[in-house]
């Protein structure tokens, strides 16, 4: 059975979407921005403070379905400048601890808000 989420606490989409989809036992969450409630980006220039940003967000979908980082079972991350991989690596670690999620990194020349240095979706196994 499918299910659309729409989480408290975030922003509005930008577009056409949902901020998440559960299928089964399969939660897809849509890249999540660095953004607060009212949709403006958090952090300036510090990707690491947009990404920490991120992974706020994005527990809040995890609270709404029941799970934690520990269920996420793949990210996706897009970067402006992949080099900026060593500075978010250590947030990632804040937030996953021991969990290690399958990962892909991609750079990219642009993501849809002005401002944003990064963005994450993820894939989580949930429990029924």
């Amino acid at each position: 059975m499918r299910k659309e989420l729409r989480v408290a606490g975030l922003a509005e989409p930008i577009s056409h979407y949902c901020d998440a989809v559960r299928f089964g036992d399969l939660l897809f969450i849509s890249g999540i921005p660095p953004t607060d409630k009212s949709g403006k980006v958090v952090g300036g220039d510090d990707v690491a403070a947009q990404t920490r940003q991120i992974f706020r967000n994005m527990k809040l979908v995890l609270d709404a379905a029941g799970a934690s980082f520990a269920d996420i079972l793949k990210v996706t991350v897009y970067l402006l400048d992949v080099d900026d991989r060593a500075k978010i690596n250590p947030v990632r670690k804040e937030f996953f601890g021991s969990a290690r999620p399958a990962s892909t990194l991609i750079g990219v020349s642009e993501l849809a808000i002005p401002g944003m240095k990064v963005e994450i979706e993820a894939v989580v196994g949930v429990k029924r």
